[in-house]
Parts: C-alpha cells; sequence; structure tokens
C-alpha cells in the first residue's frame, strides 16, 4: 500500500469517522447508562445504594469516559491533519479546545472514582453516620455532574471551528457544516439555562441537545460512509496562517 494512499483525504475521513464513533459509544455508555442509573440528585441513600451495587459497572463507566477523552484528542489531530489547509487558525483553536475539554472530563472522574470509594467503605469515615458517609458519595458526584456541565462548554465550543471548516472546505456540505455550528451552539444553550434557569433547563433539555446529537451523528455517518468529497487541486482552499 501506498504511502499516498494512507495519507489520502478519504482515508483519514474514515480514521476520523471510527473515532468519533468510539468516542460517542464510550461516552454515551459513561453519562447515559452507567452515570444514570447511579447518580439520583437529592437521594444520598438510594445513590450510596446504587454506587454499592453497582461497583463494577461504575469503574468500567470510569474507565470508558477516561478512554472517551483520550480519543476525543486524537480526533481533533485527525481532523486538523484533514481540515488544516482551510484555516489553520481555526483547525489548532478546535484542537485546544478538545484538549482543555478532555482535561476537565479527567479531572471530573476524581470525584466519581471517589464518591465510589466513599460508597463502599474505602475511605475510611468512622467519625460520620451511614447517613453522612451517603452524603458524602452524593456531593462527590453532585460535584461530578457540575464538572460534566462545565464540560459541555468544549462539547460545544469545538463545534464551531469544526463546523466552519467543513462548511469552508467543500469537502462536507455546507448544510452539514452550519448543522455542526447550530448544535455547538445548542450545547452552550442548554449549559446556560441548566445554570440560570434550572427548572427551564430541565424542561428543555431533550429538545435543546436535539440538534447537537443529529449534527454529530451526521457528521460521523458522512465520515463512514463516505469520507469526504476530495476538491480538486485548484479548487483547494489555501490553508489560513
Amino acid at each position: 500500500m501506498s504511502t499516498d494512499s494512507i495519507t489520502s483525504p478519504k482515508r483519514v475521513a474514515r480514521i476520523a469517522g471510527v473515532l468519533y464513533l468510539l468516542n460517542g459509544i464510550l461516552g454515551g455508555f459513561a453519562l447515559l447508562f452507567v452515570y444514570a442509573k447511579v447518580y439520583v440528585p437529592g437521594d444520598a441513600a438510594t445513590t450510596a445504594r446504587n454506587l454499592v451495587a453497582n461497583a463494577g459497572l461504575v469503574r468500567m463507566g470510569i474507565v470508558a469516559d477516561l478512554v472517551q477523552a483520550t480519543i476525543w484528542v486524537f480526533l481533533a489531530l485527525t481532523l486538523y491533519r484533514l481540515l488544516k489547509y482551510v484555516n489553520k487558525s481555526a483547525a489548532s483553536t478546535m484542537v485546544v479546545l478538545v484538549a482543555i475539554g478532555a482535561g476537565i472530563v479527567m479531572l471530573n472522574e476524581i470525584f466519581g472514582f471517589e464518591s465510589l470509594r466513599v460508597a463502599t467503605g474505602a475511605v475510611n469515615l468512622d467519625s460520620l453516620s451511614a447517613a453522612g458517609s451517603n452524603g458524602v458519595a452524593l456531593l462527590l458526584l453532585d460535584a461530578q455532574h457540575y464538572g460534566i456541565l462545565i464540560a459541555q462548554i468544549f462539547f460545544g465550543l469545538w463545534l464551531v471551528p469544526l463546523g466552519y471548516l467543513a462548511y469552508r472546505s467543500g469537502s462536507f456540505p455546507k448544510a452539514l457544516g452550519v448543522a455542526l455550528i447550530v448544535g455547538g451552539a445548542c450545547y452552550l444553550i442548554d449549559l446556560l439555562a441548566a445554570f440560570l434557569i434550572p427548572d427551564l433547563g430541565k424542561a428543555i433539555h431533550g429538545f435543546i441537545t436535539l440538534p447537537s446529537a443529529i449534527a454529530e451523528l451526521s457528521m460521523v455517518g458522512y465520515l463512514l460512509v463516505i469520507g469526504v468529497k476530495t476538491p480538486k487541486p485548484d479548487e483547494r482552499i489555501p490553508a489560513a496562517a
């Protein structure tokens, strides 16, 4: 296999698609399955029982989240390689935003892991009653919950330069680029609502994040199935400094 075929835009795009898919699967497992199964806001006793009953699953969720955050960084680097010819500054910004977001996700898992240790008695809290230790476990998961919301800033922000690059590149449908930018904005609106108007935020969460999910799933599908529409050499946009 020639070097050109290995580094062809379509092959790079499909590698990015695989990384994006793995990122979504692992992140979904950690957040939508494990975290949702264990964390019961406002109910310390139930949350602690869930942590103990699903200790192995919680550990798997923590590892899955750490791996998906790592994959996210490599995904950004792969997309940088694919799209830097459009605008190098925008592509670099995308990578920086992902690196910050991935760092927050990884550090955030400390709270999840410590909540598990508290609930299972791995941390010596003999000075507290059972209700007190359960409260500490819930407090740690509460901290993780708001840490996830803070990381969501970067879940949204990185889609903006990605959408811009996709729109300008000629390698993707312009509608997909617009959808990614809108999806990024929806993540940020959801975050602001959660902090500023919590009751409204809960009510609109499923609706406001739907465009984000559609945009990202569309990007994954396009990368995997089509790769990119490779522009002719004279049609490629020179990289901007």
